[in-house]
């Protein structure tokens, strides 16, 4: 998309689960922000739905608490919030929402619930006819985590498809709501030089890390049965991956990029139950401290078993077959509770060969790296090689930087404005396929298997390091090494 974009259209957007922090922190903070942008308007009116005994008001004054009053366009927005009450598997609360909805044509249906609820309601609003198009649109937007596994994947999407066409089905994935990560795409497709070295002949190995230093806060009984994996590595991880591995698509149209993401992931080679011991680390975080504050060990937070097995921490090893990648190794990273916040992707080039230096006075030559920076602090360096001032040859390293914050104007935003704004202009570039999500939990099946077999529990770390020794083992055993947290 280019130029000034347009409006949305007016719409009502439905959001089952309205009382939770994912409604009152992010969603309607991102819809200011939009009519802030003028890219929304006075046409679009919010139907909350949740369980808990409150009227209109009682919401809006929920939703107050993460929004600044002053906000252009919040006031005007708040009078058209409404609320209702309802059980998601009771059928009388569709059809009070279809009498609410009336005759309006656009529609769209946020499911901000737990996962276990994603099939029933999308069963219901099916039964209620709320999925029928006419004049207009009726779209559903599922967050993450699409299933457990991938029985569990394959099912939930034969169940919705079979409700509703895949085009009314938008799959969430905020990171890539992020500018940066949307970045990567015209970093490497509209600058020739950096997509000519974009590929196994320069690189030397990838790394793709999400790090937090937060903890499970009050998800822990989520989070428990959950972990690391299921939460952060099919959906976060594989779609930077994607991005990072994918070939030039044929347009920037949504099915044109989403088939060549796709390509990636479905490429990404079969673990067997040994390389699962050997190239993955599965790590639970123990008592530390972070930023000086104590915190304490996963075990003993709020909701979770103190027995429990349950993974913070995942490293990973994997390989991309295809010509683009063959013989380069994806490092992925994810964990809670680490040394520093901090989402980047390294590209590591191979080193030059040292017989034009072998009399120099340089000792060791550090590798070129190319680091995306994605959060907090968004940007791009490149770090490389430069003479010292003086008679004789020496090398230094040194780095240009590239801030977003630097030349543009960066707004305060939430990560799901433009994908809330995708949704209503009906672009699904940012969203995931059934087709992707299916590959990316076939790639990781083999590692859940292999632990729900063997039981072997987690490698410890403390809470505000980088992460258990044995993630650091698994580099440094093809003499490579983690791009340091910048804590």
């Amino acid at each position: 998309m280019t130029g000034k974009p347009d409006q949305a259209p007016a719409a009502t957007l439905v959001i089952f689960g309205a009382t939770g922090d994912l409604t009152r922190r992010l969603l309607v903070p991102a819809l200011v922000n939009l009519l802030r942008e003028g890219l929304v308007g006075d046409g679009l009116n919010i139907l909350g739905v949740a369980r808990e005994d409150m009227d209109d008001e009682r919401l809006r004054s929920l939703l107050d608490e993460f929004v600044d009053p002053a906000a252009a366009g919040w006031a005007d927005l708040r009078r058209r919030i409404a609320y209702l009450k309802g059980g998601f598997e009771d059928d009388a609360t569709y059809r009070a929402i279809g009498e609410r909805l009336g005759g309006a044509d656009n529609a769209a249906f946020y499911l901000a619930t737990p996962p276990d609820y994603f099939g029933t309601i999308a069963e219901k609003l099916a039964a209620a006819r709320l999925l029928d198009e006419g004049a207009g649109f009726r779209r559903v937007l599922v967050e993450k985590p699409f299933g457990h596994d991938l029985a569990s994947a394959l099912t939930l999407n034969e169940r919705i498809v079979n409700l509703v066409s895949e085009r009314q089905i938008y799959r969430i994935d905020h990171f890539l709501g992020k500018e940066t990560v949307q970045n990567i795409l015209v970093a490497r497709f509209a600058n020739p030089m950096i997509e000519a070295v974009w590929n196994n002949r320069y690189v030397d190995h990838v790394q793709i890390t999400a790090a937090e230093t937060v903890g499970v806060g009050r998800r822990g009984r989520f989070y428990d049965a959950t972990g690391a994996m299921r939460d952060m590595v099919p959906n976060h991880l594989f779609q930077l991956l994607a991005m990072v591995g994918m070939e030039p698509p044929n347009s920037f149209a949504a099915d044109a990029i989403g088939t060549e993401k796709t390509k990636v992931v479905s490429a990404i080679r079969t673990l067997t139950s040994a390389q699962v011991r050997t190239d993955i680390v599965r790590g639970q975080y123990v008592a530390g401290r972070i930023g000086g504050e104590p915190r304490a060990a996963y075990s003993d937070e709020a909701d979770v078993d103190p027995g429990t097995r349950t993974e913070t921490y995942v490293a990973m090893k994997l390989w991309i077959d295809t010509w683009r990648w063959s013989g380069v190794p994806f490092y992925l990273r994810t964990g809670k509770a680490m040394a520093a916040r901090e989402t980047e992707i390294v590209l590591q080039f191979k080193p030059v060969p040292r017989a034009l230096f072998r009399h120099a006075s340089v000792t060791r030559l550090p590798p070129n790296r190319l680091v995306i920076h994605i959060q907090p602090d968004e940007g791009v360096n490149f770090d490389f090689l430069a003479k010292l001032p003086g008679p004789v040859i020496e090398t230094a390293p040194v780095s240009m930087n590239f801030r977003y914050a630097d030349h543009f104007a960066l707004r305060r935003l939430t990560g799901y404005e433009t994908l809330l704004y995708d949704m209503m202009i009906g672009d699904q570039t940012l969203f995931q396929s059934a087709e992707a999500v299916e590959a990316a939990w076939a790639a990781v099946q083999p590692v859940l298997d292999a632990w729900s077999r063997e039981r072997v529990r987690p490698q410890e770390y403390r809470a505000g390091s980088d992460g258990p020794v044995e993630a650091d083992a698994l580099l440094e055993r093809d003499g490579r090494a983690w791009h340091g947290l910048r804590g």
